[in-house]
């Protein structure tokens, strides 16, 4: 499912249209990504946990030369999977 697919699922599900639709998860996608660029985790109940965890720098290698590189440090956002929505993936919803 692409975003586009997405749109057409939440207006169908919330019969509203297709413009309310993709403005709705543009701001929910928005929302997410100023909480994360914030420093702060974002908690969905039921479906998972949105956050961010640093990386340090590393000493990685050029693959055609083996010349070694230097990797700066970053910050990496991650998704852990909640309870209902492993259990929805594995076929074990209630």
């Amino acid at each position: 499912m692409n975003k586009q697919d997405l749109v057409s699922k939440v207006a169908e599900t919330s019969d509203i249209s297709k413009q309310k639709a993709a403005s709705a998860v543009d701001a929910v996608i928005e929302a997410i990504k100023g909480s994360l660029k914030g420093g702060e985790d974002v908690r969905l109940v039921g479906f998972g946990t949105f956050s961010v965890s640093d990386r340090a720098a590393t000493t990685g290698r050029n693959p055609r030369t083996g010349e070694p590189i230097q990797i700066p440090a970053s910050k990496q956002p991650k998704f852990k999977a909640g309870k209902e929505l492993k259990e929805a993936v594995n076929g074990k919803k209630k």
